[in-house]
């Protein structure tokens, strides 16, 4: 690598030079089977033959307009997210902080439009929602935090998955505006609520109560990961605002955040904008990876896969020591451990298999939507004999 790039990455000793579906070749040639897609953003693998022509065309036409002007792919893009949605509009950007700095802002334009001097937003513990000022004092991880004080106030952080601590904040701080929340945890390891439906639905209730904005962060459990289009789908709850980022591109950087009723009507005119946000470009590919998950029934596939890896790995590492809990929330999957367990990654590595450890003792597994049984046969093959040494 080179000795010019800011050292703000603990990279693997490993360069790729080409993908092919679920599959990786590094500069030696060596072939790796990718668990963790990017972290959860190509979702349809690498070199999507539909994708790769799709971004091919609208690169020789038009790449990139200011939104001073129309773009009329932004449009079909914006028609198509309010869709699958039930969303009313659309703030098209390029990034999942991106996206929720303008959930945030919204939030707080909100507030300050029904006469709330100063706009508090209630967060949770180990959310993750990106490395701006913003987002990150919204995070809930003192780690990623450190350094970067004083911190953006007007964040109240409660415990994830825990109604009663919303009721609480509900009861004694008239400033709060919104509740923001990753309906699944993903940097924070993979957590799922208990109950879902019922959290969401709890959430909703209060919020609807107070005059408060749900805002869910979707950034990696949206677009089909989850087994449906939007994690908040698996109950009956519909947010307020939803912001999306990672697999909505398929590698291409585009965010987006989504508004609905009285949300969708806070920014007006000069209130918020971006230079690159829905390009041309950026918006075929986002609009190419949405159809093809449609048309090659991926949404199914992404729950079925899900379940077969969690129980194929229950059932390999059954009765190993060690091993606290496996969960997932189709294609988001976590194996935790009693231990810190990042020594993993590159071992995974060395055997040719690309995984991550977030939040110190969880594997997370984050695979394309394509991969097939028989990948992720081999994805189970391979790992759990190096968890069962590593914990040996």
């Amino acid at each position: 690598m080179s000795e010019h790039l800011m050292n703000t990455y603990a990279r693997q000793p490993v360069t790729f030079t080409k993908g092919e579906g679920a599959w990786l070749w590094d500069t030696e040639g060596k072939r790796y089977l990718d668990a963790l897609a990017g972290v959860a953003v190509n979702g349809l693998g690498h070199a999507h033959p539909r994708l790769v022509a799709a971004i091919g065309e609208q690169a020789s036409r038009l790449i990139h307009v200011s939104n001073i002007y129309g773009i009329a792919e932004q449009g079909k893009l914006a028609d198509k997210l309010c869709a699958i949605s039930g969303m009313d509009n659309v703030f098209v950007c390029n990034s999942g902080c991106e996206a929720n700095e303008a959930a945030i802002k919204l939030a707080r334009l909100y507030g300050h439009n029904k006469g709330v001097e100063n706009p508090e937003i209630i967060v949770m513990e180990r959310a993750f929602h990106g490395r701006t000022l913003a987002t990150l004092s919204a995070t809930g991880n003192r780690k990623a935090q450190a350094g970067f004080e004083p911190l953006v106030s007007g964040f109240i952080r409660v415990p994830f998955d825990d109604l009663e601590a919303v009721r609480q904040v509900a009861q004694r701080n008239k400033n709060v505006v919104a509740i923001l929340l990753e309906p699944i945890q993903g940097e924070g390891g993979i957590n799922v609520p208990r109950d879902a439906a019922a959290y969401l639905n709890g959430l909703r209730e209060i919020c609807d109560a107070n005059g408060w904005l749900l805002m869910l962060d979707e950034v990696q459990s949206g677009v089909a990961r989850t087994g449906t289009w939007f994690a908040f789908q698996h109950t009956d709850v519909v947010p307020d605002v939803m912001t999306l980022a990672k697999g909505l591109g398929s590698g291409v950087p585009v965010g987006a955040c989504l508004a609905r009723g009285a949300a969708a009507e806070v920014f007006t005119y000069g209130k918020h904008g971006s230079t690159f946000g829905g390009n041309p470009l950026a918006s075929t590919a986002a609009l190419a990876t949405l159809e093809i998950i449609e048309s090659d029934g991926l949404l199914a596939h992404a729950e079925q896969l899900g379940n077969y890896i969690r129980e194929a790995l229950a059932t390999s590492l059954q009765g190993v020591a060690g091993v606290s809990v496996i969960r997932n929330a189709g294609l988001m999957i976590g194996i935790e451990l009693d231990r810190p367990c990042g020594d993993l990654v590159k071992q995974a590595l060395e055997a040719g298999l690309l995984i991550n450890v977030t939040a110190d003792k969880v594997v997370r597994l984050l695979p394309p939507l394509i991969m097939s049984e028989s990948e992720a046969q081999q994805l189970v093959n391979i790992l759990t004999p190096l968890i069962k040494k590593f914990l040996a």
